[in-house]
C-alpha cells in the first residue's frame, strides 16, 4: 500500500464485500443447513451439497438460495469495508512506510488477525440473523409459528426472548474464526500475489489488465480456499450455537464439536466443507478482484 487513503480504502472494501455476497450467498445457505440440519441427531439428514440445493430449488426456488441475504448484503458490505480498511491501515502502521521487500509475515498475521478480530463484533449479529432465515426453509423444523418473516422481524424477536445479548450469540466463537482465518487468508493472498507478479510481470509487459486480473482471480480464490480450509469447524460450532432453540444451550465451540467428533467423527467437524470451498474460491476471487480494481479507480496505491 501506498500512503494512507482514508476513507477510499473502506469504499473499496465495501464494494468488494457487496460482490462477495452477490456470487457467495446460495453456497453459503446450502452450507448453513448441512452444518444445522446434518449434525443433529434427529431431522432432515442432506445426502450431499449438491441433494441439498435440489431440495431448495425444487421447494422455494432461487429465492430459497438467497434467503437471509438482506442482512448479509448490510453485514458483509459493512463488514468487508472494515476488513480491508483496517487491515490496510493497520499494515502501513506496522511496515513504518518502509516499502517493497517482498510479503512480511510478521506484518501480515497481526493486520489480519487484529481486523478479523473488529469485525467480528459486526459480523456476528448480521450472521446470526442470516443462519436463523436460512435454516427455517420448507425442509426446516423449526414450527412455523416460531418462524421469522424477515431479519427485523428475526432480531426484534431474539432482542425481545434472549435480551440484546442474544444478537452476539456465537460472538467468541466468530472471533475465533475471524482472526485466524484472515490471518490465514491474507497470509496466503500476499504470497501468492507477490508470487505470480514477480513471475508474469517480468515475462510480459502486454495485456497487464488481464494479467492483474488473473493474479487476482487466482491469489483471492487460494486465499478463501485456505481461509475457510483453516477454521470451518469453529464455523460449524457457530451455526449450532446461532440456532440452537434452546437459549441455555452451550456456547463453547470446543465442547460443541467435541461432542460432534464422538457421534460424527472428524467428518462432522467439516461438516458443508463442499458448498464451502466451492463457494470460496469465486466468492473470494471476486471480492480481490473487485477490491484491486476499486482501489486502482480510486487512486490508491497498492504493492
Amino acid at each position: 500500500m501506498g500512503e494512507s487513503s482514508g476513507y477510499k480504502e473502506y469504499v473499496a472494501g465495501l464494494v468488494a464485500g457487496v460482490a462477495t455476497v452477490i456470487i457467495g450467498h446460495p453456497f453459503d445457505t446450502v452450507k448453513v443447513k448441512l452444518q444445522k440440519h446434518n449434525t443433529e441427531a434427529h431431522g432432515i439428514t442432506y445426502r450431499s451439497g449438491l441433494h441439498c440445493t435440489s431440495r431448495i430449488l425444487k421447494t422455494e426456488g432461487i429465492r430459497g438460495l438467497y434467503r437471509g441475504a438482506t442482512s448479509s448484503f448490510v453485514g458483509v458490505a459493512f463488514e468487508s469495508s472494515l476488513l480491508f480498511g483496517i487491515y490496510s491501515q493497520t499494515k502501513q502502521s506496522l511496515q513504518g512506510g518502509v516499502q517493497g521487500g517482498g510479503p512480511q509475515l510478521q506484518v501480515i498475521i497481526p493486520s489480519a488477525a487484529y481486523s478479523g478480530a473488529l469485525i467480528s463484533f459486526v459480523l456476528c449479529p448480521s450472521e446470526l440473523l442470516k443462519c436463523r432465515m436460512q435454516v427455517q426453509g420448507t425442509d426446516s423444523m423449526v414450527p412455523k409459528s416460531s418462524r421469522y418473516g424477515s431479519p427485523l422481524d428475526c432480531a426484534l424477536k431474539t432482542i425481545k426472548t434472549e435480551g440484546v445479548t442474544g444478537i452476539f450469540r456465537g460472538g467468541c466463537t466468530t472471533l475465533l474464526r475471524e482472526s485466524a482465518g484472515n490471518a490465514v487468508f491474507f497470509s496466503v493472498y500476499e504470497y501468492v500475489r507477490y508470487y505470480m507478479h514477480s513471475r508474469l510481470k517480468a515475462a510480459s509487459s502486454y495485456h497487464s489488465h488481464l494479467i492483474d486480473m488473473g493474479i487476482g482471480i487466482v491469489s483471492g480464490g487460494l486465499g478463501g480456499v485456505a481461509f475457510w480450509s483453516a477454521v470451518l469447524p469453529l464455523d460449524v460450532a457457530k451455526t449450532i450455537i446461532q440456532t440452537a432453540p434452546d437459549k441455555s444451550s452451550s456456547r463453547n465451540p470446543f465442547q460443541i464439536l467435541s461432542s460432534i467428533y464422538r457421534r460424527a467423527g472428524f467428518k462432522g467437524c467439516y461438516t458443508g466443507l463442499g458448498p464451502t470451498i466451492v463457494r470460496a474460491f469465486p466468492a473470494n476471487a471476486a471480492a480481490i478482484v473487485t477490491w484491486e480494481l476499486a482501489i486502482k479507480i480510486l487512486g490508491i496505491k497498492h504493492d
